[in-house]
């Protein structure tokens, strides 16, 4: 089983999430070249502006009521390796995995280390905003995601480490000797959890509950508002492409975006694949069909060697993917997929109201 949506080199990639969104519209049908008289790929739409380090754009947070309440220290958290014992509420966090960056961020805390985000290079995405330039803006990466350097961590100093089993289980040891190291177990359709956890280990419990609450009503209205829209609850598809893959994922309820999909309300066409102990199921060309849906958001995972969008380059030649009836959107993959962050799923709601031309519940 794959547990995230972090890039192909770890079971747990990046997101590409492909969706495609339709109001009953006819089928989206190929056109032809007038100057070869072949056919021409069904291109998807693009929703926002996006680069492969994310939005453009802020994803800002909804307020929640200045929440300033911090738990008793010392405390032992319950983390994915061991307890961890925390004698002093820490002031500053390395975030070792970039989801963790944004759930720090979230909560107000201080980060001074993180490993670099895909197709960043050493900056933080801008769709961090105000957040990242107020509490990170000293920070410093410390490597790549599967190298994290040792060396500068201990240079660096700070109070609590934050990543997951799945990432650094390895260095867990290593790491405990520079700082506190919470680990949840792994990262993707555990975020609210891994939120949680590190709003505990910081003494921020009750924040992180009002970040999730908050989130999750606004998610709820924003189904609501489509669902009143159109008539009827739109069927939605979430399909991403990922280098080394000659499949396409279809993302199912247990991944991060499916999660965001379900807190809407909106559904999934009846007999689609849904795997419930897996966070895709693998869609070959020859069954492109089980894409369609309603609405068809589609994102593709940024790597170096640009496999992902040859891979989808492949699919839209085919003359089965100009037959799904469905809408097809460009999304990004950052906040429909690699974020696994209550940033991301927050920029998912802004484009699922974008599209559906519905408000956006920020109020």
């Amino acid at each position: 089983m794959r547990s995230s949506l972090r890039p192909p080199g770890h079971r747990g990639a990046a997101v590409a999430v492909a969706l495609v969104a339709s109001f009953g519209l006819a089928a989206c049908g190929q056109s032809t070249d007038p100057s070869t008289g072949g056919a021409q790929p069904a291109k998807a739409k693009q929703l926002g502006s996006f680069t492969p380090c994310g939005p453009k754009a802020e994803i800002p947070l909804p307020d929640t009521m200045n929440i300033q309440t911090v738990g008793k220290f010392p405390r032992e958290v319950n983390s994915a390796m061991r307890k961890t014992s925390i004698k002093n509420r820490p002031q500053t966090v390395a975030a070792l995995d970039s989801s963790y960056v944004d759930a720090a961020l979230a909560l107000g805390a201080k980060v001074i280390a993180y490993t670099r985000f895909p197709g960043c290079g050493n900056e933080l995405p801008k769709y961090l905003g105000s957040d990242s330039k107020r509490l990170a803006g000293d920070a410093q990466p410390v490597g790549e995601l599967d190298t994290p350097d040792l060396d500068k961590l201990h240079q660096i100093q700070p109070d609590l480490i934050v990543s997951a089993k799945i990432r650094h289980e390895k260095i867990h040891d290593q790491l405990s000797g520079v700082a506190p190291t919470v680990f949840s177990e792994t990262t993707g359709a555990t975020w609210k959890d891994n939120l949680r956890l590190l709003g505990n280990a910081l003494g921020k419990e009750q924040l992180a509950e009002a970040r999730i609450k908050n989130y999750e009503e606004r998610a709820r209205k924003v189904g609501a508002a489509i669902r009143t829209k159109v008539g009827h609850n739109p069927t939605v598809s979430l399909v991403r492409f990922v280098g080394g893959e000659s499949t396409v994922r279809l993302y199912s309820s247990a991944s991060y975006p499916g999660i965001v999909l379900d807190d809407t309300g909106l559904a999934r066409p009846k007999g689609q694949p849904n795997p419930s102990d897996d966070i895709a199921a693998e869609i070959s060309q020859e069954n492109i069909l089980k894409l369609d849906a309603d609405a068809i958001f589609v994102s593709t995972f940024a790597d170096p060697e640009n496999q992902s969008q040859q891979v989808r380059n492949d699919f839209e030649k085919n003359p089965l993917w100009g037959k799904l009836k469905g809408e097809k959107l460009t999304v990004s993959d950052v906040s429909w997929g690699t974020s696994v962050s209550l940033q991301g799923a927050h920029g998912m709601l802004d484009d699922l109201a974008k599209h559906f031309g519905v408000d956006p519940a920020r109020g």
